[in-house]
């Protein structure tokens, strides 16, 4: 089993660990609906990537009014 030759400082570990926040999203404004979106993906209100349509957004069917 592994064990520390020295014990490591408070002001090492905190140093090694700077790297490791949590960064905050970048949303971007959807060209086509203008909803926030994250960048390089579908928007999931209108279904457009790039000005164009990728995703066709039908309208959401309720299973249980169907089923019954």
């Amino acid at each position: 089993m592994a064990v520390p030759q020295n014990r490591v400082t408070r002001s090492r570990r905190n140093m090694r660990r700077s790297h490791d926040a949590l960064v905050a999203g970048n949303p971007n404004e959807c060209t086509n609906c203008g909803e926030l979106k994250r960048p390089h993906h579908v928007c999931p209100s209108c279904g457009h990537y790039a000005d164009r349509e990728v995703m066709a957004r039908g309208n959401e069917v309720d299973l249980d009014d169907d089923a019954a």
